[in-house]
């Protein structure tokens, strides 16, 4: 086999291995909700309370057939919304408050205000954190999806309110004896449901933005992304199980773009997908390597702020909204692809009984080196070959000039005895 055609396999199988996106929805004119009436629409917008320009998807969870979509709070009447996963119409689904549109309120404290960071447990249970306002602390709510979406407050932060401006994001953490959430703010806040307390875990040196929780084998981490920064940090989840106050931190490395990473998410692999302020691709990290960005997927200029969000389901596929256009004209798409991984809340993968999610190995990163590497290699033979191939022409034709230049003394000689040889023929 030649170099050639091993460079197309190797590139075939790099490409068998990259996420493959495929559109299921499309709004090239912005997102908009399932309203009640056409009437109540139009009192929202006479009374500006509904900005559709202002419809922006922060975090995403997924469970079934249905996606859930928390968005920015400003201007719009409900936080929390569903769609489905697909649809037979050809229309793109409008957006469903969710537990309903009684439940929303930015002024009501018993009611949901700010909806951030969301995640779906083991038993069906969706997780929304709920930002408050600036006469509401911050909530923690449970959604029961399995039972009619039986909605509860399950805890109310004792915090100030600049203390839970900050609140963005969570994971769960399930153990044998408790459930414990990990929460990023300023540094990481710590919920135990089963003892229905919070309290504060700091992070010195750094505000957290991001955050990311290993599989489900042990010893676990928690990874943190530090606000106005490209560093990724991680800490030890028994540390805080064990509920030490102060985080010793560990620098894990730097993601190669500045602005800081707001949106992370851990496969039961190991590896981590990360969503960056400005930037329109995607970048993950296989954690049980030493620290190399990887480019996921790229989209493209799509100049917004929060570009994506993004969530993987119990079937292997990684669900994505993609946001193109500035604050004023909006197009939004949701995205799909296979990628033959789960969240972090299932099991990992096992081989011979075994958990092999801590020791995977990034084929596809590997044979796309590998691939640009025999590129390379074949670029440098082939310049040779041509730089051989012009100074074999260039001798060449040097030679067949020196044989030109004795050519006429030559072909003299010949007619001359062609002329003598004429009177015989004739």
């Amino acid at each position: 086999m030649n170099s050639f055609a091993f460079v197309i396999i190797l590139l075939q199988l790099s490409l068998a291995n990259a996420a493959n996106f495929t559109q299921v929805f499309e709004w090239p004119d912005g997102m908009d909700y399932e309203w009640p009436s056409e009437a109540s629409r139009t009192n929202a917008l006479n009374e500006r309370t509904f900005k559709p320009e202002n419809i922006q998807p922060r975090y995403m969870a997924v469970y079934g057939t249905r996606i859930f979509l928390s968005l920015y709070r400003y201007g719009i009447p409900a936080t929390l919304v569903s769609l489905p996963t697909s649809s037979a119409s050809s229309a793109s689904p409008k957006l469903t408050p969710v537990p309903s549109w009684d439940m929303h309120g930015e002024m009501d404290c018993n009611k949901i205000q700010a909806a951030r960071g969301l995640e779906v447990d083991s038993i069906g249970r969706l997780w929304v954190l709920d930002n408050g306002s600036e006469n509401c602390k911050s909530k923690l709510w449970t959604i029961d999806l399995v039972n009619n979406d039986h909605t509860e407050v399950i805890h109310r932060f004792p915090f100030p309110f600049y203390y839970h401006y900050s609140i963005n994001d969570l994971v769960l953490d399930e153990t044998p004896n408790e459930t414990l959430a990990y929460i990023s703010w300023r540094g990481v806040i710590v919920f135990s449901l089963e003892r229905n307390q919070s309290w504060i875990v700091d992070t010195p040196g750094i505000k957290v933005d991001s955050i990311a929780l290993s599989p489900k084998e042990e010893p676990r981490q928690l990874y943190l992304g530090k606000r106005y920064s490209n560093e990724l940090y991680s800490i030890s989840v028994s540390a805080l199980r064990n509920g030490t106050r102060t985080a010793n931190l560990q620098l894990i490395g730097r993601w190669t773009e500045k602005h800081n990473a707001y949106r992370m998410l851990m496969n039961n692999h190991g590896t981590i997908y990360t969503a960056f302020l400005w930037r329109h691709d995607v970048s993950s990290y296989n954690t049980s390597q030493p620290f190399q960005e990887q480019r996921f997927h790229d989209f493209g200029d799509l100049m917004a702020i929060w570009p994506f969000t993004f969530a993987l389901d119990s079937s292997g596929t990684f669900w994505m909204t993609e946001k193109k256009g500035t604050a004023y004209k909006s197009k939004f798409r949701l995205l799909k692809a296979a990628v033959g991984a789960e969240s972090y809340m299932s099991e990992p993968p096992k081989t011979d009984g075994r958990f092999t999610g801590k020791r995977q190995i990034d084929y596809s990163a590997l044979i796309g080196s590998l691939a640009l590497l025999l590129v390379f290699s074949c670029i440098v033979n082939l310049w040779f070959t041509l730089r051989m191939r012009n100074s074999k022409n260039s001798n060449e034709q040097r030679n067949a000039g020196a044989e030109e230049m004795e050519l006429p003394t030559a072909l003299n000689h010949v007619s001359t005895e062609m002329e003598d040889e004429e009177p015989l023929l004739r």
